[in-house]
């Protein structure tokens, strides 16, 4: 389903912006989709770390091969050995375990998070192991859907805006959140336009 937002979104985007004025007339009827299952989110971004879209979701199916579904009861179940050997190394199997007891226990309750600020929301998932910032940050652009996520510890992002806005040179954050800034309030639909300027095929979390 698409966001509510995304047609004001896309045309302040473009009235404001001309490389994505160009990128939004490439890709017309695309946007950004949830799969609507917050734990499943944030365990494919665990399993996404440092890796390849396309590693990502070969090592994601042989995971929910295992698990059968991807369910915080299933994995709490799953034998440690045999997730190593559908792909995740010995930390991410530490990951998903800490987040799957988290979520079965009650612990984190996804009900409360659509009331919460971004950053309320980042403080409190980044005590999960293995979750950081940017896997939190992708959490609140594909499941909660928010409009003004700029995640500049994204390596999709910086790369494509070092190509795109710079001459190829590298940006810091501070340069990425500069160039930004004409973006708010819809940073999340300006970086989901970037990332289509290196893959076409939309990445979903």
């Amino acid at each position: 389903m698409k966001p509510h937002y995304w047609e004001e979104a896309k045309a302040h985007l473009a009235k404001r912006d001309r490389v994505l004025r160009r990128i939004i007339k490439d890709y017309p009827d695309a946007n950004l989709r949830t799969r609507g299952d917050a734990f499943q989110t944030l365990a494919r971004s665990i399993v996404g770390q440092q890796i390849s879209v396309k590693a990502a979701q070969a090592v994601w199916d042989r995971f929910e091969a295992l698990s059968g579904r991807v369910a915080p009861a299933a994995v709490v179940a799953l034998d440690e050995s045999a997730m190593r050997a559908a792909g995740l190394s010995r930390m991410k199997v530490a990951y998903l375990k800490d987040l799957a007891a988290r979520f079965h226990a009650g612990e984190l309750k996804p009900r409360r998070w659509s009331r919460m600020q971004d950053e309320a929301i980042v403080a409190e998932l980044v005590q999960v192991k293995g979750i950081g910032r940017w896997s939190v940050e992708m959490f609140l652009i594909f499941h909660l859907m928010r409009p003004d996520v700029l995640p500049v510890g994204d390596l999709g992002l910086q790369r494509a805006m070092e190509r795109l806005y710079n001459a190829g040179e590298p940006l810091t954050k501070d340069g990425m959140r500069s160039l930004a800034e004409p973006w708010r309030p819809w940073a999340s639909v300006a970086t989901w336009y970037l990332w289509r300027s290196l893959d076409p095929v939309p990445v979903e979390y």
